[in-house]
């Protein structure tokens, strides 16, 4: 089972700035005034050899405090059924607040393992002051400044001790595993419904109904692969603006257990951020996709023409990664899900593509030789061997002499090589530079 850590806490004490330090990249818009994270941000990270997905928790909701509050609450509730660890962020320049007393009340009466962070602790001063935290009834206390860093090493060690994982988890056969994903009501539960022919999955128009990850292994017309859903009836009363960040963490788990990821979106809207962010998440878990782009039945004044509007409009989005299949379904009609099946098996296939030693040096050295890595500081760098890694998905290391030198638009243009000799269509890839 994968690893989610969610972030949690009132506004403004500092989760955006320790999700971009825990993921490496600035992702989270950071600004001292409270609500600035609107969308949910999610990415991977790792330490000590232990990988996990990050979930920022934070978000803003217009209407009164109280409305505020219950936003709050509703996030941690959902993170803690969902999180493997929840930090909890508190602020120690402005001590115990109300809400931190609500937030530390819910999360000892659930069986999570959660760990306080007290951040914008930057000096001595202030780390001794973290300890008025222990007040609310935590057994340890983590000053940490999310800025500089400073005592996340702790934090990290003692947290990654909590993401054992547990036995039995790993149980299905080695056949292909696809996940179904997307944003609330754009007709997952309904894809597995119209290829199981039953119905598996429920399926209503309240975005939010599927719930819980479960295996349906398929086994007709010559396939043979588990599809990764999540089922299951949530309360009406609980679907509100919190249903994103919801299927965001439902989303993290299916994309992780999977192989290959069947990214669903509505035909009758754009391709939207939500839909990014997920397709994303998916290529930074070097995950197979394929786009499915469903109710095409449904979108008016269509002409010869829509379709390729509609997929330039999706690749100028996901770009660089533009091999990427698109397939425009009707999963109501049962239109084309055979083949997006299909094609997910194709991509499943280029995943596991391995390519002979010999056969890549004897392809991409010339074309090396032709155009090799600009110089840098009159510096001329020389690529010399090239080998596929011994990964579950593409991944190749290039031996050369300066390999600190060469720069990301070589990069692509080496990958774009590799997959033009080589269909790896649907599939990320990997390029490493190593000293020879």
């Amino acid at each position: 089972m994968s690893n989610i850590i969610a972030l949690v806490g009132r506004p403004n004490v500092g989760k955006s700035t320790l999700f971009n330090r825990l993921v490496k990249r600035r992702m989270a818009i950071v600004d001292p005034t409270a609500g600035v994270t609107r969308d949910r941000h999610y990415g991977k990270s790792d330490w000590n050899g232990i990988e996990f997905s990050v979930i920022d928790t934070g978000g803003y909701v217009a209407g009164s405090d109280d409305v505020f509050e219950e936003q709050i609450r509703d996030q941690v509730e959902m993170a803690l059924e969902e999180a493997s660890v929840v930090l909890f962020l508190v602020d120690v320049m402005e001590g115990i607040t109300p809400m931190d007393e609500e937030v530390a009340d819910l999360l000892r009466r659930n069986k999570k393992p959660y760990f306080l962070v007290a951040n914008k602790a930057d000096n001595g001063q202030l780390m001794n002051q973290s300890g008025v935290f222990y007040e609310l009834g935590v057994p340890a206390v983590y000053p940490v400044s999310s800025i500089n860093g400073s005592g996340t090493g702790e934090l990290l060690d003692d947290m990654v001790k909590a993401l054992k994982k547990t036995p039995g988890e790993e149980t299905v056969e080695e056949i292909p595993r696809f996940a179904v994903i997307g944003r609330p009501n754009v007709g997952k539960s309904s894809l597995i419904n119209a290829l199981l022919g039953t119905e598996r999955s429920i399926v209503t128009d309240i975005p939010g109904t599927t719930r819980d990850t479960i295996y349906t292994r398929y086994d007709k017309f010559g396939f043979d692969f588990y599809l990764v859903d999540t089922a299951g009836l949530r309360k009406k009363g609980k679907v509100r603006e919190n249903i994103e960040f919801y299927s965001v963490m439902r989303s993290v788990r299916a994309i992780e257990l999977a192989d290959v990821c069947l990214l669903l979106t509505d035909a009758s809207v754009p391709f939207e951020s939500q839909d990014l962010n997920i397709f994303t998440l998916a290529a930074r878990n070097n995950k197979g996709v394929v786009i499915l782009v469903n109710k095409w039945d449904l979108v008016t004044g269509k002409d010869q023409a829509s379709v390729k509007r509609h997929e330039a409009q999706i690749r100028e989005k996901i770009a660089p990664l533009t091999d990427i299949p698109i397939i425009f379904t009707s999963v109501l009609n049962k239109q084309r899900v055979l083949k997006a099946m299909e094609t997910a098996l194709l991509v499943y296939e280029n995943r596991q593509r391995k390519i002979p030693t010999n056969k890549l040096n004897q392809v991409l050295l010339p074309i090396i030789e032709n155009q090799p890595p600009p110089a840098t500081k009159g510096k001329y760098i020389k690529i010399k061997y090239i080998t596929q890694l011994p990964t579950h998905y593409p991944s190749f290391a290039f031996f050369c002499n300066l390999p600190q030198y060469i720069k990301e638009p070589y990069m692509r243009f080496l990958e774009n090589k590799i997959r033009a000799n080589w269909d790896f269509s649907g599939v990320p890839m990997k390029i490493y530079f190593r000293k020879k």
